[in-house]
Formats: structure tokens, sequence, C-alpha cells
């Protein structure tokens, strides 16, 4: 096993301590911050949707910050402003929480698309324009957002190209009764949180981001990413497929994910792993398709069995 491996492996055993029976959701969250993304996690109220982001970012040895996304939040929260100085004359930035490794923005729905729209250019161009200046963000940066997908009252739809600077979306889902059963005798007496520490340092996610980009992919195996994102542009229940941001999306991701098995190429099984969380975000469904009853995943699932991976 390549030390990358172990490493990621060890940080993933790490969160598995509080985020009990969920280990592919946890890989995803992993192979996202590898592939310098960002995580959107969707799910119900009490699914562990911020534990999971608390829990990953407790167990990196980096700089975390949470938002608390509320209707009446500015951009100026966000990404900082600037304040005068009366004794130098001067305006000096005051830096806001986006100056972090990672951001947890909770509730991300929440929030009106005004102040969204101040992490558009964080998430893609990894920095920050206020006034006339703009300052980098941090190598090692992450949004890590969660939101409630049936509460409506007070919330504000994401737009599609907020959609598409997320890499992944996830749904953590309710556990299994036995892991249930565990997780309610984990947290008899004190949460597990408390216990965990950090097992990874910033020098071990870049190396390891490293690792990801030297991972082989095939030309027939890239072909066939390329192949299921063009499909979904063309599938007659589309109003709007993957865009080429989510093909390139598809393939990092099969990098990590082979990372993470230890393997030294992608597969063809690697990309069907991934790209449900890759891809079903970035699909808008036509009005008869909802009417219909349609869903993203069923019209992926018909992608994926028409398009043909490589022998």
């Amino acid at each position: 096993m390549s030390e990358a491996t172990t490493t990621l492996s060890a940080l993933i055993d790490n969160i598995e301590k509080v985020i009990i029976g969920k280990r592919q959701a946890i890989e995803f969250a992993v192979i996202t911050l590898l592939c310098r993304g960002h995580l959107l996690i969707e799910d119900v109220p009490g699914t562990g949707k911020t534990m999971l982001a608390r829990a990953m970012a407790k167990s990196i040895a980096l700089a975390a910050k949470r938002l608390q996304c509320t209707p009446d939040l500015l951009p100026s929260d966000i990404t900082g402003v600037p304040i005068f100085n009366q004794r130098s004359g001067e305006f000096e930035f005051r830096p806001g929480p986006v100056f972090t490794n990672i951001l947890l923005a909770d509730e991300i729905n929440r929030a009106t698309p005004r102040a969204q729209s101040a992490l558009l250019e964080c998430m893609e161009e990894f920095q920050v324009s206020v006034d006339v200046h703009t300052y980098p963000l941090p190598e090692v940066f992450m949004v890590l957002a969660t939101q409630n997908p049936i509460e409506l009252a007070g919330t504000y739809v994401l737009p599609e190209a907020q959609l598409d600077r997320f890499f992944m979306r996830l749904h953590v889902g309710y556990p299994q009764p036995e892991e249930e059963l565990r997780i309610v005798q984990a947290q008899a007496r004190h949460h597990p949180l408390e216990d965990i520490g950090s097992v990874v340092h910033e020098r071990d996610i870049v190396a390891a981001r490293e690792a990801v980009r030297a991972v082989h992919v095939d030309p027939a195996v890239a072909r066939y990413a390329v192949d299921i994102c063009n499909a979904t542009r063309r599938h007659p229940d589309l109003r709007l497929g993957a865009s080429p941001r989510g093909t390139l999306a598809l393939v990092r991701a099969a990098q990590g994910m082979a990372l993470l098995a230890d393997s030294p190429f992608v597969t063809p099984a690697h990309v069907k792993t991934v790209a449900g969380p890759v891809l079903l975000h970035r699909l808008i469904l036509q009005p008869r398709a909802v009417a219909g009853g349609r869903d993203a995943a069923a019209v992926l699932a018909e992608v994926m069995t028409e398009v043909h991976p490589p022998v």
C-alpha cells in the first residue's frame, strides 16, 4: 500500500469514529478535498451533515471556520471588508471567515442569492476580490456546505452556476438499525467528536493531491467519461446536462477513488462509482420530465446503461 493511501485510510478511519456506518460518504468527502473541490451535503435534518463536516475538519490539522448562513447574511460577512484606520488614515482589509482552510457553510440555502454569489469567485479561482484588490486564499481551501432539501420556508434555491462549482453532492442518509444502535451507545456519556484528534497535516494533503494527479488515466477510460457527460447533454429528459467542468470532475474523482483503492490506474468501475455524486446535481430536468415523476438519478442510470465501458 502506498504512503498516500495509508495516510488517507487513517483519515477515513478517524472520521468514521464519529460518522458510523457511512464510510463511502466519508471517502467521497476526502476525495473532494484531494481534488481541490468543494462539497455540498444535502439531506434531511439529523442525519449528520454538519457532524461530518466538523469531524473532517477536526481530523486534519488545518484551520476551520463555520459560517451560519441566514437571510440577513451580507457578502462582506463572508469575504471581509475594508476598515478605515484613523491612526494611519488608510483603509485596512479585515478578512472574513472565508480566509481559512475548511469553511463550513451551514444551511447555505438560507443565504440570499447575493450572499451566495460571494462564494463563486472563492470556489472557482481560490481568491477574493474586494474593491480594487485581490487576496489569495490558502493553498488548501475547501467549502463544505450543508442544506436541508425539504425545508422551503426562508430558503433560496442554489443557482446552476453555483451548483456546478460543487465537486460533489452527498446524501448521508439514515443509518441501519444496527449502526444507529452503535451511535446511541457511542454517545451515551459523551460525544465521540471530543475524542478524535488530527491525524493528517497540510503537507500530507498536498502530497496526496500530487499522488491523485499521478494516477494513470487510459485514453479509453477518459473517453468513457466524456461519452457519459455528452450523453447527458443529448438526453431528451434533461434541460441541462453535465458541463465540461463536470467531465473534468468525473475523471479527477475517479483518480481519487483509484488512489483510495491503491490502484495505479483508473478503471471504468471507478468512474461508475463516482458518477452519481459528481454528476447528479449538475443535471436539470425538463419540466415535462418533472411532471412525469422522473428524477435525475433515473436519467443518469439510463445514461450509464446506454454508454458502454471500454473492455
